[in-house]
């Protein structure tokens, strides 16, 4: 008797890979010193990347992987969202762990960070009063902090592949006859 590899399994590598391009695009913006704050076409580009693009593309190549190489040709929606789901909880984990040894390893980065948030704050809002800047600056510092930062990518990542993962599987989807 034949074991199967279940959905969740089949799309690690695919979370693998999904997790080391983030990280790379994150290393190289922060060698290259590239501020997508700054530079509005590169912000652009990257979270249609991050967020729309890459997702998607992952989800539909590990799903089509399933569906033709392990399943016999069949997919149901159930096995692409279990395939969605774990690419994108297990990519933005490993975001999250290279984020939290990032900011071990450069705690200069944050500071930094917040610097060029602060002007480009100053910048778009002229009119904006020193307290209410002060607000906005320890509310993005909140945000920064990596015990906040790395539960959010995850959950966020989840909720996007979800939404992926719906539309791949609606598109791959082919359920195995009855009989």
């Amino acid at each position: 008797m034949t074991e199967t590899l279940s959905p969740g399994k089949s799309a690690i590598n695919y979370a693998i890979t999904f997790g080391i391009i983030m990280i790379l695009e994150f290393v190289i913006m922060y060698v290259l010193d590239i501020n997508p704050q700054e530079s509005p076409i590169i912000g652009a580009a990257i979270n249609i990347l991050n967020y729309l693009v890459l997702p998607f593309l992952f989800i539909y190549l590990a799903a089509n992987h399933y569906k033709t190489k392990i399943n016999h040709g069949f997919i149901s929606l159930g096995e692409t969202l279990k395939i969605g789901l774990t690419i994108s909880a297990l990519a933005a984990l490993m975001y999250g762990i290279f984020y939290l040894i990032f900011d071990f390893i450069f705690p200069e980065f944050k500071d930094e960070l917040l610097n060029q948030i602060q002007e480009i704050t100053v910048k778009q809002n002229p009119s904006m009063t020193s307290e209410q800047l002060k607000m906005s600056m320890k509310f993005v510092k909140m945000f920064m902090n990596p015990y906040v930062v790395v539960p959010f990518t995850i959950i966020m990542y989840c909720v996007i592949g979800l939404i992926h993962s719906l539309i791949v599987g609606v598109i791959v989807k082919k359920d195995k006859p009855v009989f």
